[in-house]
């Protein structure tokens, strides 16, 4: 069996010191084989909706060790694939009492990396990292890359989607040039990840993942009024029941461990398979995908993992809201009281993951909060109505647009900050995308640890140049005091944390890396560059950089300015 038995991957997801799991999909159903190191681990396949997948979870690896590995489907081998040139993946365990290291960002279009591509849509920096990875002038390899949503675009095509969903069915039919099915959701995924050098790099390099909208569709759970119209669309069921399955079987299993994984409903079908054959588990996915869009607090998309003496926690910002008028939250009960009971001290550092800035431009927050409180009535229907137009036209509907929950967020970090959990970090950083411009902010405080926001974003799909200097006018100048004069009007309450910008912000693609130092939290941004005509190998280079440094004893804090 040749190669063309490996349609996807593999793809190095968990990993820590002594276990790491590899995910693949095949062409059938298959034995799928990891060596590495003189050892042998082996997974059959599971089915989902006529595809193919194994995750392999290799136990018992010596920790801070990096050890080349291959794959092979039934006996052949299909990986390293050595016409592509590119060193053999890696297994990387962590290392005991390393710091951590990190990279980081969001919204990548998959269009080809060819002149075309890069002018339309700009270098891809995920691509750009790789190659400089490949180089070898990096020793530095980050512990992980965490993927904060928008991987695909299941709304807004590219021509090679295109093509793909013409084969199968009429466009002009709803809806049209957006995703329909799991086969489609299948094929995105594949442009996505199947260019030779980001598949090496994700061969390698551990990865975690979050949603946001465009993986289902844009403004995904805005308002109750959204999900009523997309729910009147004949088509709307099936995008989103293959929407979270593929999203399930492409992201989300990989970013649970072992142990999380065992208590998984799918996976202990899967794991729970002793017959022949191959399990199929495309009804309980289906069915799983179809509870968790009605009943979020049913299923828990969100993750938290302990590097040493850094937590990450990544937030559900999306599928887990409560849209009722009466108990409106961007984090339903179930999951605000994962995420309180995760908020903790006793950390170096607390990093906390979700798509949606927490802290935008504090101009944006108001405006958005404003807007929440308009459209949910505070001005009347009429002006309920203009709200509601305005919300899903301009995408307000992040962390400001859920006031209530905002503000509950907000006393977790300080009370963490404060030290009331537990020993106060150094920092508290919120780490985001999807805006499509980077900035760093940092909370103005009194006293207690640093909060900080630091977004990057996007990694490839920049704004067009008309919406880049409307978010360059929320960030600055008039539009804080009008927003803030706004959100009074309307009897918004103050938002209980005041911010400003520390750096920011600039619109590149770019990916961004951060690195637990002597000195603080180290974060940079780097973008891919063309350099004399040679797209296919674009060359890596910062963009910006920023270290927050403990608070010394007796320093005072940031204050409001």
């Amino acid at each position: 069996m040749t190669s063309s038995a490996l349609v996807l991957g593999p793809m190095m997801r968990f990993v820590d010191e002594t276990t790491a799991s590899v995910w693949v999909e095949t062409r059938d159903f298959s034995q799928v084989s990891v060596h590495a190191g003189g050892r042998e681990w082996t997974a059959s396949t599971f089915a989902v909706h006529g595809h193919h997948y194994a995750l392999v979870d290799l136990h018992g690896l010596e920790p801070g060790t990096v050890t080349p590995y291959s794959v092979e489907v039934d006996g052949s081998k299909v990986w390293p694939e050595p016409e592509h040139g590119f060193p053999p993946p890696v297994v990387a365990t962590l290392k005991p009492g390393k710091p951590l290291r990190l990279a980081y960002g969001s919204c990548r279009t998959s269009v080809p990396h060819d002149a075309s591509g890069n002018r339309t849509h700009g270098v891809d920096a995920l691509r750009a990292y790789a190659l400089k990875m490949v180089s070898g002038t990096d020793e530095r390899w980050p512990d992980l890359v965490v993927f904060l949503g928008d991987q695909v675009y299941a709304d807004l095509t590219s021509e090679q989607m295109q093509e793909f969903i013409k084969s199968r069915r009429d466009i002009s039919e709803p809806p049209g040039e957006e995703l329909q099915d799991y086969e489609e959701y299948a094929h995105l995924y594949y442009l996505a990840w199947s260019d030779p050098a980001n598949r090496w790099l994700l061969s390698t390099l551990p990865s975690a993942m979050i949603f946001d909208d465009h993986d289902i569709r844009d403004d995904w759970n805005a308002s109750r009024t959204w999900r009523e119209e997309m729910q009147q669309k004949p088509w709307w069921h099936q995008r989103i029941v293959a929407g979270l399955a593929s999203y399930w079987v492409y992201q989300h299993l990989g970013n649970l461990s072992p142990q999380d994984r065992a208590a998984d409903p799918v996976w202990q079908v899967i794991a729970g398979h002793h017959g022949d054959g191959e399990p199929d588990v495309s009804r309980e996915l289906d069915s799983l995908a179809e509870r968790a869009d009605r009943e979020p607090e049913s299923y828990r998309w969100s993750f938290c993992r302990d590097f040493g003496d850094t937590r990450l926690i990544v937030v559900d910002s999306r599928a887990a809201r409560n849209l009722a008028s009466d108990r409106r939250a961007l984090l339903d009960d179930v999951e605000m009281a994962w995420l309180d009971d995760r908020m903790q001290g006793g950390f170096r550092h607390l990093l906390v993951g979700t798509s949606l800035p927490f802290l935008l431009p504090m101009g944006l927050h108001h405006l958005e909060s404003w807007d929440e409180a308009i459209s949910e009535g505070a001005w009347g229907r009429f002006a309920a109505r203009a709200g509601e137009k305005l919300r899903q036209t301009f995408d307000l509907e992040h962390w400001g647009a859920f006031e209530k929950s905002f503000r509950r967020v907000a006393a977790m970090a300080g009370e963490v900050a404060d030290g009331r959990r537990g020993p106060a970090p150094e920092t508290v950083a919120f780490l985001s995308g999807d805006v499509h411009f980077s900035y760093v902010s940092e909370v103005e405080r009194s006293s207690g640890s640093r909060i900080i926001q630091a977004v990057c974003s996007p990694i490839r799909n920049p704004l067009p140049r008309l919406l880049r200097s409307f978010g360059a006018l929320m960030s600055y100048g008039l539009a804080t005091p009008l927003g803030a004069l706004a959100a009074r009007s309307a009897k918004v309450p103050d938002p209980g944390l005041h911010w400003s910008t520390v750096k920011g912000p600039w619109f590149d693609n770019n990916l961004a890396c951060l690195e637990i130092a002597p000195e603080g939290l180290k974060l940079w941004w780097q973008r891919g560059v063309v350099r004399d005509g040679d797209n296919a190998r674009p060359q890596l280079e910062r963009v910006a950089d920023v270290t927050i440094a403990p608070r010394k004893a007796g320093e005072p804090a940031r204050e409001p300015g």
